[in-house]
């Protein structure tokens, strides 16, 4: 089931005209080029809506441009020219909950204005993606460098975060702070939605998408009716056939390397290295079924059910796919230590979602008070108390800090002075020997510079 995602992307490319083409005109979405007409025009989109903010009365391209010349910024080849954000939102918003390109579009332009104010952008909805499921999304490209002042929000952590003339940086903590806006927005909206901010079971990228859509586009021009699977795909598939065999860590691992996977154990974390590949694969990139928590809870559950069982055979176990679902509540359950936003219950959606809100519902609530007494906190009055000090001793040391600043920017000046007159000190001593003032003359004419 497709529900609202928040996808971000970076671009080094310098040619900021071509996120205009791409959000405007036909492209082929494996090669991603152009498609023309047969008279070598380029083919709009259809049901398309577009529109520029903070760009005056010039296009995309030519405001990024003069204002980089401005700040003197994004000259680099490396550096990162602009961010491209991505709201998807579930088909059936469509039909059932009114959605229309219009409505997304505004959404859009209004998410645009609040989280990224300071920034030339481009706001572009779409009716349908590349997998043709007819979810309307919403293209949100913008300038890496910022041009005016924006308002402090929660996951800036850094001056620069808020000045013009500075870059944007897309950060964890940034992430999870707009994919939680996108779930707000959803909630508002009366728009399907689940929560961005839990792990996945199994984590496919976009470039790992993007490659199981070609090998399977490959194999059907072919005539070959098999499914074309990635090497992450490949490789869970070897990682859960050995942990449905294995009773405890040392057999997994047994039983990895005579498939050729070496499985590599470093902080806690886990990594995967195939014979193919000379770098392994975390376990984060495959997904949290795959992590050291995760494995270790399916071997807990598999020991405790042999104590239960004597040598029960392994076989009448529960499947591979529901070990590996209770390691995934077991690790959120376990080692959750954020305080995630409670949801709408909203009986139109459905009897099925008005029992899961309520139950996620009751669930967050006692993680929250968990949370709380963990940190000392007897109520939610305590933490906005502590929360309040802790914003005014920001606000001090902030102005203590300007105070310091404007101090160095003096004693630099200063340094700056005092290194000219050191260079200068010997021509002046030899133009003051200077007797006649036709020498003197002369001489300051030389070195007038």
């Amino acid at each position: 089931m497709l529900l609202a995602t928040f996808k971000h992307l970076s671009s080094k490319n310098a040619d900021y005209g071509s996120a205009e083409k791409y959000l405007l005109f036909e492209h082929d979405e494996f090669t991603n080029k152009l498609v023309l007409d047969e008279s070598g025009r380029l083919i709009p989109r259809d049901n398309c809506s577009f529109v520029t903010l903070n760009c005056g009365e010039d296009d995309f391209a030519i405001a990024c441009m003069k204002s980089n010349l401005h700040y003197g910024k994004n000259r680099s080849r490396g550096d990162v020219k602009s961010h491209h954000y991505i709201i998807s939102f579930d088909p059936r918003d469509g039909v059932e909950n009114g959605l229309t390109v219009d409505r997304a579009q505004t959404l859009g332009e209004q998410f645009c204005r609040e989280h990224f104010s300071g920034h030339q952008a481009i706001v572009c909805t779409h009716a349908d993606g590349h997998n043709h499921s007819g979810n309307i999304h919403c293209h949100i490209v913008i300038n890496s460098l910022r041009i005016e002042d924006v308002p402090l929000l929660p996951y800036m952590d850094r001056p620069a975060d808020i000045k013009a003339g500075c870059k944007h940086r897309c950060t964890e903590a940034a992430m999870n702070y707009f994919r939680a806006e996108v779930m707000d927005m959803c909630q508002r909206e009366g728009l399907y939605q689940i929560d961005l901010l839990g792990g996945s079971s199994e984590r496919v990228t976009e470039g790992e998408y993007w490659t199981k859509r070609r090998g399977q586009a490959e194999l059907s021009e072919s005539g070959k009716p098999t499914k074309f699977e990635t090497d992450k795909e490949k490789l869970r598939q070897i990682i859960k056939k050995a942990l449905e065999a294995a009773t405890n860590f040392d057999e997994f691992a047994a039983l990895l390397s005579r498939q050729g996977v070496t499985v590599k154990q470093s902080r806690g974390r886990l990594s995967y290295l195939t014979s193919n590949r000379s770098k392994p694969i975390t376990a984060r990139r495959l997904g949290d079924d795959f992590d050291l928590t995760a494995i270790n809870a399916v071997f807990e559950q598999k020991s405790r059910q042999l104590e239960r069982n004597g040598e029960q055979s392994i076989s009448s176990r529960p499947s591979i796919l529901k070990r590996l679902q209770g390691a995934k509540n077991a690790k959120i359950d376990t080692y959750h230590d954020s305080i995630s936003r409670m949801v709408d219950v909203t009986p139109e959606k459905g009897a099925g979602y008005e029992h899961w809100a309520k139950v996620f519902n009751l669930k967050q609530s006692a993680k929250s008070l968990a949370e709380l007494e963990r940190y000392g906190f007897k109520s939610l009055e305590d933490l906005q108390t502590a929360l309040a000090m802790a914003k005014m001793g920001d606000s001090d040391c902030r102005e203590k800090l300007k105070a310091v600043e404007i101090e160095l920017y003096g004693k630099k000046e200063l340094q700056k002075r005092v290194l000219a007159y050191e260079n200068t000190k010997p021509i002046r001593n030899e133009y003051r020997s200077l007797k006649s003032d036709r020498a003197k003359a002369k001489f300051r004419k030389q070195h007038e510079s």
